[in-house]
């Protein structure tokens, strides 16, 4: 996996009735843009840091979600 700063990483959900987590990459801490990132979640003012599973996806900036 690998983000800019800018992108966006979407958490996919397996419940039904639950709308993916979305977030703006806000620093990438690991090299070549891997991970870890620092993302600020839609919706809320924390920045929290996330090391992304397999249920995660980045939407490059700029491109429509």
């Amino acid at each position: 996996m690998h983000a800019a700063i800018g992108d966006h990483l979407i958490i996919k959900t397996h419940h039904d009735d639950a709308l993916p987590r979305e977030g703006e990459i806000r620093e990438v801490r690991g090299s070549d843009g891997g991970p870890p990132y620092v993302v600020r979640w839609q919706g809320d003012t924390r920045e929290t840091l996330v090391f992304p599973g397999p249920d995660a996806v980045v939407q490059p900036a700029g491109r429509e979600r």
